[in-house]
């Protein structure tokens, strides 16, 4: 296959090229990357400037913009053969729960499904991964047995890993997205000026994360994979909509 790969941690992080490597021994690959950490950037698309693309391999560019504009510029014209799936990963730190509404690495692939194309985001349990091969290697088996599949083809797969050796994994395991608590407070600072400055704080600590979960698959040494779609309208809300539509006058 040709295979789009990209990040939300920019074009120099070592996850991106541990999965350009080991997918590349099998397929050709094509990566296209932020040229700088867009974490938390989700699906947000430069509308209001021209991007900037900078050639540094052979079939490997990076872009001054989002993860959702490399894709979209990957797939609409900047590469010359339009690629079978887009890949994104390996991100460095879990995009489980709620996560995936704020994940740059979810949102590359969503932009990929978006535009057609098979789509897989990947990401470590880790801000300081020491087995990102454990990730890659999780994403070529999948990849060998794709062809099996027989979930719908609009599903993206949200594939999170332990950060441990891959002898410790026990298996795949197929989990719905579980869910945090509230974010913690904003964390309040002085620049040099005396003026305040606001950072985000932490997300908050897992709430919903009982067996079935993301969550609890990679806490007891599974890839968790979860199924993912773009159409977020709830259905089974319709008719109470249309209900009090019509009540309403």
């Amino acid at each position: 296959m040709h295979i789009l790969v990209s990040n939300d941690d920019g074009y120099r992080a070592p996850g991106i090229s541990t999965l350009a490597d080991a997918l590349s021994k099998e397929h050709t690959v094509s990566i296209v990357a932020p040229e700088r950490n867009c974490s938390g950037a989700s699906n947000s698309l430069t509308l209001e400037r021209g991007l900037r693309v900078c050639r540094v391999a052979d079939n490997s560019y990076f872009v001054d913009g989002t993860p959702t504009d490399t894709v979209h510029l990957a797939i609409t014209g900047l590469l010359k053969d339009e690629p079978d799936i887009v890949i994104s990963g390996i991100n460095a730190g879990a995009n489980m729960g709620d996560d995936v509404l704020y994940s740059g690495t979810v949102a590359a692939a969503m932009e990929g499904r978006h535009l057609g194309l098979p789509a897989i985001a990947v990401s470590i349990n880790s801000y300081i991964p020491e087995h990102f091969a454990t990730a890659a290697r999780a994403v070529v088996q999948l990849l060998a047995n794709l062809d099996r599949a027989s979930f719908a083809a609009n599903t993206i797969l949200n594939i999170n890993v332990p950060d441990i050796p891959w002898s410790e994994i026990r298996g795949f395991r197929a989990t719905r997205l579980g869910n945090r608590h509230k974010s913690e407070g904003v964390i309040i600072q002085k620049d040099p000026r005396g003026e305040p400055m606001y950072w985000v704080g932490p997300p908050g600590a897992a709430q919903d994360a009982g067996e079935g979960t993301d969550f609890y698959a990679v806490l007891n040494n599974y890839v968790s994979i979860t199924p993912l779609q773009i159409d977020l309208t709830r259905y089974d809300s319709l008719a109470e909509i249309e209900n009090w539509l019509a009540a309403s006058g």
